[in-house]
């Protein structure tokens, strides 16, 4: 029998059928569009809400609390105050964001501190060169907790629990437990002091240390916001492995978050000379903590991929503002540290709930 003897095979008429099929797709919208539901999306969409809203209302209270509280003076000191720890934060958002940690910061700005003191009042060396030695060696620092992080694959928290220690241990070898006094650093090098000068504007007394945090702020929100490079840091804090296979490098994108930070607690350190006018190996200790505290209530989340720097700008501030205002009301420094750690413990579980928002 041929090929053309062979019984036809009867074919389907499927573009018939088609008119028949079944033409929805598939939906993924949630079912639940609830006020609330909506509130909350909101809120995770606009960290920056929840910090604006704690500061003026705290402000409101204290205000009541001690009414000069309200006054230009008091509302400028606690600018002053936080302007260290907010600058640090600036560079832990950066950190945080990529769902990293770091807790050598504020031992980087110490040892940058110590390097400008040392470099351009005890060895004459001229204090544009001093500052810029300086920030060069507080990135050198940064630099090497990110190759710890980004190529050796180390956990962020024990690579900088580990530099911290060592970096404690090389400022005081490297100043001899000795501090550079304010007498000596305005005999040879005042220019160190400059911001920590102060000018009058409606009333408050401003540093230009102050003025410098404003500045900072916006330049690194709009690097995060505006540039490829912060699209970057935040896809890699929602997820890393994504953030590769799209084609970011992801270990160079680290090493350069931990270097800027580095380099941004190098400034911090320019900053910190002029605000305590001096340099001392015991200063800022506890400016690691205040760092992450500013961050955590700012509402940048601890795992990584959404936070704000004006938000970290807000919480070192509602940090200062809940200080001041506790000393002015004649509250003991022991609920003042009461009041830091319940607001982080609130700001954390506001930020779980918060994430839940989008599973």
């Amino acid at each position: 029998m041929t090929s053309t003897d062979a019984p036809a095979k009867a074919v389907p008429d499927f573009e018939a059928k088609l008119a028949d099929a079944d033409r929805s797709v598939a939906s993924f919208e949630r079912d639940d569009r609830s006020l609330f539901a909506l509130f909350r999306s909101f809120l995770r969409n606009n960290p920056t809400t929840i910090p604006t809203l704690v500061l003026i209302v705290s402000i409101a209270v204290f205000g009541l609390i001690a009414p000069r509280f309200l006054g230009p003076g008091a509302l400028s000191t606690v600018l002053q105050q936080v302007t260290v720890t907010g600058l640090v934060a600036v560079a832990q958002t950066l950190v945080i964001l990529t769902a990293g940690i770091d807790l050598s910061v504020g031992a980087i700005l110490v040892v940058a501190s110590l390097i400008m003191g040392n470099m351009a009042v005890n060895m004459g060396i001229p204090w544009p060169i001093a500052v810029a030695v300086g920030i060069f060696f507080a990135g050198l620092m940064g630099w090497l907790n990110g190759v710890l992080v980004a190529l050796i694959k180390l956990p962020p928290f024990i690579v900088t629990l580990g530099t911290l220690s060592i970096f404690s241990a090389l400022k005081l070898w490297y100043s001899h437990s000795e501090s550079i006094r304010n007498v000596d650093i305005e005999a040879k090098a005042p220019e160190l002091l400059w911001f920590g000068e102060s000018f009058r504007l409606w009333g408050a007394k401003l540093t230009y240390g102050s003025i410098s945090l404003v500045v900072v702020a916006a330049i690194v929100w709009y690097i995060l916001n505006r540039t490829a490079w912060g699209r970057h840091v935040h896809a890699i804090g929602d997820d890393p492995d994504a953030a590769r296979l799209s084609g970011i490098r992801t270990n160079l994108t680290l090493i350069s978050v931990y270097t800027f930070a580095g380099l941004l607690c190098g400034f911090a350190a320019w900053v910190a000379i002029g605000r305590v006018g001096s340099v001392s190996p015991i200063a800022f200790d506890t400016v690691n903590l205040g760092s992450i505290t500013a961050v955590v209530i700012g509402g940048t989340s601890l795992f990584g991929g959404r936070g704000s720097i004006v938000g970290s700008v807000l919480g070192a501030i509602i940090v200062g503002v809940f200080n001041t205002g506790l000393s002015l009301a004649g509250v003991d420094d022991y609920w003042q540290m009461f009041a830091a750690g319940t607001l982080v413990i609130i700001a954390v579980a506001l930020d779980q709930w918060l994430r839940r928002a989008s599973q």
